[in-house]
């Protein structure tokens, strides 16, 4: 199954989150500590206890990488306590010239056989080739995100009177030959993104802000729905992971997942 597919079944049932294991040893519960692999640990219990409402993980790359060749075993290891019909998405934001590109494409998509990435549009086409290439793959570029310093580039306005986002989304409609392109678009620009659903079109999005950056879950979807949206991800990541630093963490997660679904469902027209 393609990642696409993946990602519109997990939408037919109702499954919009994506849980962003982000793991930070320093965050989680004490009692984890004594494990003999704590991360592992952690990332294990939140899976079991989200999988079956859940319709992604994204992992954060940074959360694995600072600790060297054990933080890419744990990488590893997470990978395979994810269930094969549930989204995986390497979030590295990625973009760099052809060659460095392709291995980049390889590792994700071959070595660790992820379904989704997060990449950088800045260096243009070819720096995203190599990803777009897989066309049973999902590759989510970066238009509008949800953090304070996008104003700096994203938002600015070009000599045609189009703003930098809007550029990268008229791109990334003319590279999505194989139908494999998603988009990067905060929830905090939610005026942004009614204003663009046009250009958008029918690209699916991977929607990151909900919660600790300040982005409104209901709202969100409402703009979603009313447009009649179907292919999306919300991503969550501290909100859910972090909800208990007890030894009831996993259930909570679990809790909040399905506040979050709760909340999508009553919007959903």
């Amino acid at each position: 199954m393609n990642a696409l597919k993946k990602l519109q079944n997990a939408n037919s049932i109702g499954n919009f989150i994506c849980v962003g294991l982000d793991t930070d040893i320093k965050k989680i519960p004490p009692h984890l500590l004594g494990e003999n692999n704590p991360i592992v640990e952690f990332n294990k219990q939140i899976i079991d206890a989200t999988k079956d409402r859940v319709a992604a993980y994204k992992i954060n790359l940074a959360f694995y990488e600072c600790y060297g060749i054990n933080g890419l075993k744990n990488l590893e290891d997470t990978i395979k306590l994810i269930p094969s019909d549930v989204i995986t998405i390497a979030d590295g934001k990625r973009g760099d010239i052809g060659n460095t590109s392709k291995m980049h494409a390889q590792s994700f998509y071959e070595h660790y056989n992820f379904d989704c990435s997060t990449l950088n549009p800045l260096m243009g086409k070819d720096s995203l080739e190599p990803f777009l290439d897989y066309s049973d793959k999902l590759n989510f570029i970066l238009v509008l995100t949800s953090n304070p310093g996008s104003k700096d580039f994203q938002n600015e306005e070009l000599k045609n009177g189009v703003k930098l986002f809007q550029h990268t989304l008229n791109k990334i409609r003319e590279w999505d030959k194989s139908k494999n392109c998603g988009i990067v678009f905060g929830a905090t620009k939610l005026n942004e993104l009614l204003e663009n659903l046009h250009l958008i079109e029918n690209l699916p999005i991977l929607i990151p802000g909900i919660g600790a950056q300040g982005g409104n879950l209901e709202d969100l979807v409402k703009i979603l729905f009313e447009s009649q949206k179907k292919s999306f991800l919300v991503n969550v990541s501290r909100g859910i992971i972090y909800k208990s630093n007890n030894v009831d963490f996993a259930e909570q997660a679990a809790a909040e997942l399905t506040n979050l679904n709760n909340i999508i469902s009553a919007n959903k027209k």
